[in-house]
């Protein structure tokens, strides 16, 4: 359920700030909309697993809180990242 590691390093790639970026937020929210789309299809099969509905919701919560922080810090950065991620807001 959760995403390969070369996955996770082509998104860490792809949206770090600067070289060797792991923690930025917009490396976080990459992250972690892999991980919710990954579940999302799993549950389009397994309709009761009700206890990874909880992480899921857990997860778009903190995704939710990195994303209304990136956009108090820097408008243009939130709307480039929710654009390159294609998440609607």
């Amino acid at each position: 359920m959760s995403i390969t590691a070369e996955e996770k390093d082509r998104v860490m790639k792809e949206f770090a700030t600067k070289e060797g970026d792991t923690g930025s937020p917009e490396v976080q929210v990459a992250i972690l909309t892999s991980r919710i789309s990954t579940l999302t299809e799993h549950f389009k099969t397994h309709k009761k697993d009700n206890h990874g509905r909880r992480g899921l919701l857990k997860m778009v919560a903190l995704r939710r809180k990195l994303l209304d922080y990136v956009r108090s810090k820097d408008e243009a950065r939130y709307k480039d990242l929710i654009t390159r991620l294609g998440i609607r807001r």
